[in-house]
């Protein structure tokens, strides 16, 4: 992909990116958007194109591209001796283009979208959009899962555990959580994950020194929160569709600084509670735990006292996975 494209310096026309949203979609098998001023969202000719690519897809729903491998790898190496590692995702909406996180994030028929997380509108020069949340403060929101890195004494020491409990529930997201606004107009919404690879600068070129180098990251978002996507891609810049060689860093050695990143938004997590996610009592419980608040004294407990939280693991093989229960725009 060529720089331009990846950072929307060539904005693709929106009656383009909506006939390549209704692609994706008819590839996952779900109901497509139709366009405005059109008769059909799909033109049938490309039916059995979709249907065979459906089917491949359904013979490989467990081969996981190369940068989630790695990120797959982390995980079975992280938690694997503790518990049944979580797995991800292997069918998602994959925004493999500029521009198609802003494009999902409304529907086609509407100006507005609001959701008891995030409010979009569209403007003259794009989408604007109000998360509920603005984040002054970040006390209480770091833990750090343990068995890695050394945690920072200022931060919350968390049990892999736990770790572990709360990424697999990152990936049970209630239905309303997982509709796509860009479908609302449609009788049945779609309920999906979207994902989304980025390669952040790390290194820039030094001439004749070294030449730029970038991390990978993954974002996963329930399909509510697509407009998180539109902010970091309009920040990063869109780094292509994951499952193609010419967009996996681990065959681009001289350019990838070697590090991986995933970034999981699961504002449910809020709900949870301590001994749900496998914490301990206060009986049980370390100094630390107390101090941290990582134990119960009442099985109804939750989590952080119900607060927005980011929890991260990531040890000394340059991968690091965190989980946000909250929106994500830049705190």
């Amino acid at each position: 992909m060529q720089t331009a494209d990846r950072i929307g310096l060539r904005p693709a026309v929106p009656e383009d990116l909506h006939r390549h949203i209704n692609l994706k979609l008819a590839e996952l098998g779900f109901p497509t958007v139709p366009i405005p001023g059109e008769h059909r969202a799909l033109e049938e000719s490309l039916a059995q194109f979709i249907a065979h690519s459906r089917e491949k897809d359904r013979l490989l729903a467990s081969y996981l591209s190369p940068v989630d491998n790695r990120i797959q790898s982390f995980l079975y190496d992280y938690l694997g001796d503790v518990v049944v590692p979580p797995r991800l995702p292997g069918r998602t909406l994959v925004l493999d283009r500029y521009g198609l996180a802003r494009m999902l994030s409304l529907s086609p028929d509407r100006d507005e979208v609001a959701s008891p997380l995030v409010s979009s509108y569209r403007a003259r020069n794009g989408v604007l959009h109000n998360p509920r949340s603005d984040r002054r403060t970040t006390a209480g929101i770091f833990h750090v899962a343990d068995g890695g890195l050394p945690v920072p004494d200022d931060k919350k020491v968390v049990p892999r555990e736990t770790f572990a409990a709360l990424v697999r529930h990152a990936f049970q997201s209630p239905a309303e959580l997982m509709r796509l606004p860009f479908t609302a107009g449609l009788t049945q919404p779609t309920e999906c994950f979207a994902s989304l690879l980025l390669r952040p600068l790390v290194c820039p070129e030094v001439e004749g020194f070294t030449p730029a180098k970038s991390m990978e990251i993954r974002f996963f978002v329930p399909g509510s929160l697509v407009a998180n996507l539109d902010f970091v891609e309009s920040i990063f810049g869109n780094a292509g569709d994951p499952f193609l060689p010419e967009n996996d860093a681990g065959l681009d050695a001289e350019h990838w600084s070697g590090h991986t990143g995933c970034v999981i938004l699961a504002p449910h997590l809020n709900g949870m509670t301590k001994k749900e996610l496998g914490l301990p009592g206060w009986e049980a419980a370390t100094e630390r735990q107390r101090r941290d608040g990582m134990c119960w004294r009442d099985p109804a407990e939750k989590y952080n006292e119900g607060n927005a939280f980011k929890i991260t693991a990531r040890d000394a093989s340059g991968v690091i996975v965190t989980v946000i229960s909250d929106n994500y725009f830049g705190y």
